[in-house]
């Protein structure tokens, strides 16, 4: 990939803080890119890759859209498309909840514990190869970004 100046045929910026921006920028465009091409082949999205995730680490408890939501990576995301989305391929399920009518529980399948158990191994051979780091380089860029959220 190399420097950001190279991808994007810019010289200089304003200054190490609008170059920074500007490289998180296109870094996450790479890897949201990395990531479709990773999914396509299974018709998944990294949204809704996203959501089994999150609905495997309930380890079989119910859970709602908005508290799905609320854990999302992009918070821009529709959790309830994504939901209907995954419950149209099987991966998920949507049932009322018994003690609440007007709430609906969303819980993964076995089919969507099964198409993350075959994805899992692509997944991690894809982070390693797209973060291209050291483990001691990618513990300080995870101390940075983290410090750069605050």
């Amino acid at each position: 990939m190399g420097k950001i100046e190279d991808a994007i045929q810019q010289k200089e910026f304003k200054d190490p803080y609008n170059k920074a921006v500007v490289n998180l920028l296109f870094t996450h465009s790479y890897l949201v890119t990395s990531q479709n091409s990773l999914f396509k082949p299974h018709d998944l999205s990294p949204e809704q890759y996203n959501v089994l995730r999150i609905l495997r680490g309930q380890n079989g408890v119910p859970t709602t859209v908005s508290s799905i939501q609320e854990r999302m990576l992009n918070k821009m995301s529709n959790a309830s498309r994504l939901v209907e989305k995954l419950k149209m391929k099987d991966l998920v399920k949507r049932e009322e909840c018994p003690t609440d009518r007007r709430q609906v529980d969303i819980v993964i399948t076995e089919k969507g514990l099964d198409l993350l158990e075959v994805l899992e191994k692509q997944v991690e051979s894809a982070n390693r190869e797209m973060v291209n780091l050291t483990l001691e380089e990618a513990n300080h860029l995870n101390e940075l970004l983290d410090k750069l959220r605050g």
